[in-house]
């Protein structure tokens, strides 16, 4: 065997590294998806996504909803950086919305109602709970908001858990005591309510529209049937039936938290088995893992692969 030369020798009692190790990125680019409680006025919407580029942040989409009166917003920051540009838009949502006077048909507690920092693989999981935390700190420091976290931050409790009643309801709950918020005031916000906040792997926020025939309690009943621990209950779906007034149409609305073992496709499949569809909605991004076997029948309007595939946007 032929020993090392002295320039590559290693120091006595110590290995040489393997030449192919990778490399830890100290500052990993996060994803966040906060959601506002705003889905009909376009000037206070593209004032709160300015906020967030202002404050730092790479927006990748905005997905503006009028019946659920509620726009979805993507962002892309650095581990370190994520939290400011959060913050920044934050702040104009707390100036613009007076959750008061909000009718929407999606659950809300906040403003801002959910500010979930995204993880996309195990390797970021770290940094993307340490930015949760730090802007969790943030907003209750700076906007004055209570902070309730959910999700692994918070042994497992869920958003459905903390919004149950509604705003009245969680500020009742917080005032006797039965909610206590994880940082802030141990009261509501005056017009801004509280803001959930999270670090969690990327999940599927997809609607489906139904047929006009279809009512509204037959979409609850759909709903009940499909989401986990219904009678054809899919792992790790959350789903609820609605009726959206302008549309005069009936939906069931999705959260699917883990789109590698429960692709939209199945989804799908779960409903049709008992309502005709009209046709599906992206709400923000997804992984491309979630577009497995999709139906290539189901109209998914506003769809582009290279703007709403995570791995597509971040490249």
């Amino acid at each position: 065997m032929t020993a090392p030369t002295p320039s590559s020798a290693a120091p006595s009692g110590e290995r040489p590294p393997p030449t192919n190790a990778p490399l830890i990125d100290s500052n990993p680019t996060l994803l966040a998806v906060p959601n506002v409680s705003e889905g009909r006025d376009d000037k206070t919407i593209d004032a709160i996504g300015q906020a967030f580029v202002a404050g730092g942040g790479r927006l990748l989409d905005i997905h503006r909803d009028r019946d659920h009166h509620r726009s979805v917003f993507t962002l892309a920051a650095p581990a370190g950086e994520l939290a400011a540009a959060m913050l920044a838009g934050a702040q104009e949502a707390v100036d613009r919305i007076d959750l008061r006077d909000h009718h929407g048909v999606h659950p809300c507690v906040g403003a801002l109602d959910v500010a979930p920092v995204i993880h996309v693989n195990l390797q970021t999981r770290g940094a993307a709970c340490a930015e949760a935390l730090v802007l969790g700190d943030e907003l209750a420091r700076q906007l004055e908001l209570p902070v309730l976290l959910y999700g692994e931050l918070a042994d497992g409790r869920t958003r459905a858990d903390i919004r149950r009643g509604g705003p009245d309801q969680l500020a009742r709950r917080i005032q006797a005591g039965e909610l206590v918020p994880d940082f802030g005031p141990r009261r509501p916000h005056r017009s801004a309510g509280a803001t959930l906040v999270a670090a969690r792997p990327p999940l599927v926020a997809f609607n489906l529209l139904l047929e006009p025939t279809v009512t509204h309690e037959q979409a609850r009943e759909v709903a009940r049937r499909v989401r986990e621990g219904g009678p054809d209950g899919l792992p790790g779906v959350r789903a609820i039936g609605l009726w959206l007034e302008r549309r005069s149409a009936a939906q069931v609305s999705f959260n699917v938290e883990d789109p590698k073992a429960t692709p939209l496709g199945r989804v799908v499949q779960a409903v049709r088995a008992h309502v005709p569809i009209a046709e599906g909605e992206l709400v923000g991004l997804a992984p491309q893992a979630a577009f497995e076997g999709f139906p290539p029948d189901l109209p998914l309007p506003g769809f582009d692969p290279a703007r709403h595939l995570i791995e597509n946007a971040l490249a």
